[in-house]
Protein backbone atom coordinates (compact mmCIF):
# COMPACT_ATOMS: atom_id res chain seq x y z
CA UNK A 1 0.00 0.00 0.00
CA UNK A 2 1.38 3.31 -0.54
CA UNK A 3 2.54 5.72 1.86
CA UNK A 4 1.90 9.66 2.66
CA UNK A 5 5.42 11.54 3.41
CA UNK A 6 4.23 10.99 7.21
CA UNK A 7 4.49 7.36 6.75
CA UNK A 8 0.74 6.53 6.89
CA UNK A 9 -0.38 4.68 4.47
CA UNK A 10 -3.09 6.32 1.89
CA UNK A 11 -5.82 4.16 0.36
CA UNK A 12 -5.62 5.54 -2.51
CA UNK A 13 -3.73 2.77 -4.21
CA UNK A 14 -4.28 1.49 -8.00
CA UNK A 15 -7.27 -0.64 -7.11
CA UNK A 16 -8.77 2.61 -5.11
CA UNK A 17 -8.34 4.79 -8.16
CA UNK A 18 -9.70 2.06 -10.43
CA UNK A 19 -12.87 1.80 -8.47
CA UNK A 20 -13.44 5.87 -8.18
CA UNK A 21 -12.97 5.49 -12.26
CA UNK A 22 -15.74 2.83 -12.59
CA UNK A 23 -18.16 4.38 -10.53
CA UNK A 24 -17.72 7.79 -12.27
CA UNK A 25 -18.11 6.50 -15.85
CA UNK A 26 -21.03 5.05 -14.49
CA UNK A 27 -22.44 8.35 -13.74
CA UNK A 28 -21.76 8.37 -9.85
CA UNK A 29 -21.44 11.28 -7.98
CA UNK A 30 -18.00 11.65 -5.86
CA UNK A 31 -19.97 11.00 -3.08
CA UNK A 32 -21.18 7.54 -4.41
CA UNK A 33 -18.18 6.97 -5.97
CA UNK A 34 -16.58 7.52 -2.48
CA UNK A 35 -18.66 4.68 -0.92
CA UNK A 36 -18.08 2.59 -3.80
CA UNK A 37 -14.77 2.72 -3.21
CA UNK A 38 -14.53 2.36 0.18
CA UNK A 39 -12.78 5.95 1.14
CA UNK A 40 -14.22 9.44 2.45
CA UNK A 41 -14.57 12.63 -0.13
CA UNK A 42 -12.04 14.21 2.09
CA UNK A 43 -9.67 11.49 0.72
CA UNK A 44 -10.63 12.20 -2.64
CA UNK A 45 -10.44 15.68 -2.35
CA UNK A 46 -6.83 15.54 -0.98
CA UNK A 47 -5.84 13.00 -3.91
CA UNK A 48 -7.69 15.57 -6.56
CA UNK A 49 -5.48 18.40 -4.54
CA UNK A 50 -2.15 16.03 -5.18
CA UNK A 51 -3.38 15.05 -8.59
CA UNK A 52 -5.35 17.77 -10.44
CA UNK A 53 -4.56 15.90 -13.55
CA UNK A 54 -7.57 13.42 -12.00
CA UNK A 55 -10.04 15.84 -12.17
CA UNK A 56 -9.91 16.30 -15.56
CA UNK A 57 -9.87 12.30 -15.95
CA UNK A 58 -13.05 12.65 -13.27
CA UNK A 59 -15.45 14.62 -15.04
CA UNK A 60 -15.02 13.10 -18.52
CA UNK A 61 -15.48 10.40 -17.17
CA UNK A 62 -18.91 11.07 -15.48
CA UNK A 63 -19.91 12.83 -18.79
CA UNK A 64 -19.40 9.39 -20.41
CA UNK A 65 -22.82 7.91 -19.84
CA UNK A 66 -24.42 11.02 -20.99
CA UNK A 67 -22.76 10.72 -24.10
CA UNK A 68 -23.68 6.87 -24.32
CA UNK A 69 -27.68 8.19 -23.76
CA UNK A 70 -27.25 10.84 -26.40
CA UNK A 71 -25.40 8.23 -28.87
CA UNK A 72 -28.42 5.86 -28.72
CA UNK A 73 -30.97 8.84 -29.18
CA UNK A 74 -29.19 9.48 -32.28
CA UNK A 75 -29.49 6.24 -33.58
CA UNK A 76 -32.87 5.76 -32.88
CA UNK A 77 -34.02 9.33 -34.12
CA UNK A 78 -31.82 8.76 -37.38
CA UNK A 79 -31.58 4.90 -38.33
CA UNK A 80 -34.79 3.81 -36.94
CA UNK A 81 -36.64 7.09 -38.10
CA UNK A 82 -38.20 6.60 -34.61
CA UNK A 83 -40.71 9.94 -34.50
CA UNK A 84 -41.85 9.58 -30.38
CA UNK A 85 -37.50 9.85 -29.99
CA UNK A 86 -36.94 12.87 -32.19
CA UNK A 87 -40.53 14.71 -30.78
CA UNK A 88 -39.13 14.35 -27.43
CA UNK A 89 -35.60 15.69 -28.45
CA UNK A 90 -36.79 18.66 -30.14
CA UNK A 91 -39.58 19.16 -27.11
CA UNK A 92 -36.41 19.68 -24.58
CA UNK A 93 -33.76 20.74 -27.18
CA UNK A 94 -36.08 23.21 -29.59
CA UNK A 95 -37.94 24.80 -26.50
CA UNK A 96 -39.40 27.83 -28.27
CA UNK A 97 -40.79 25.83 -31.42
CA UNK A 98 -41.55 22.78 -29.82
CA UNK A 99 -41.97 22.67 -26.49
CA UNK A 100 -45.42 21.40 -25.38
CA UNK A 101 -45.12 23.64 -22.15
CA UNK A 102 -46.34 26.73 -21.27
CA UNK A 103 -44.87 29.60 -19.07
CA UNK A 104 -47.15 31.83 -17.29
CA UNK A 105 -46.17 35.15 -15.78
CA UNK A 106 -47.89 36.25 -13.28
CA UNK A 107 -47.69 40.52 -12.60
CA UNK A 108 -48.36 42.55 -9.63
CA UNK A 109 -50.84 45.44 -9.61
CA UNK A 110 -48.15 47.61 -11.00
CA UNK A 111 -47.37 44.83 -14.13
CA UNK A 112 -44.31 43.65 -12.45
CA UNK A 113 -43.49 40.06 -12.45
CA UNK A 114 -44.00 38.38 -9.00
CA UNK A 115 -43.44 35.44 -7.12
CA UNK A 116 -45.80 32.88 -8.33
CA UNK A 117 -45.93 31.39 -4.69
CA UNK A 118 -47.63 34.82 -3.32
CA UNK A 119 -50.25 34.53 -6.51
CA UNK A 120 -51.24 31.47 -4.90
CA UNK A 121 -51.18 32.65 -1.39
CA UNK A 122 -53.77 35.74 -2.58
CA UNK A 123 -56.00 32.89 -4.56
CA UNK A 124 -56.00 30.88 -1.45
CA UNK A 125 -56.78 33.50 1.20
CA UNK A 126 -59.60 34.80 -1.79
CA UNK A 127 -60.73 31.27 -1.55
CA UNK A 128 -61.31 31.42 1.94
CA UNK A 129 -63.16 34.61 2.76
CA UNK A 130 -65.63 33.54 -0.04
CA UNK A 131 -66.61 30.30 1.89
CA UNK A 132 -66.87 32.35 4.82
Amino acid sequence: MAKNKGGRPTKMDDLTVKKLEEAFINGATDVQACFYAGISKQTLYTYQDKNPEFIDRKEALKANLGLIAKNVLAKSIRDDDNANDAKWYLERKEKKEYSTQTNQQFLDGEGEPTDASLVLEIVTSNVKDTNT
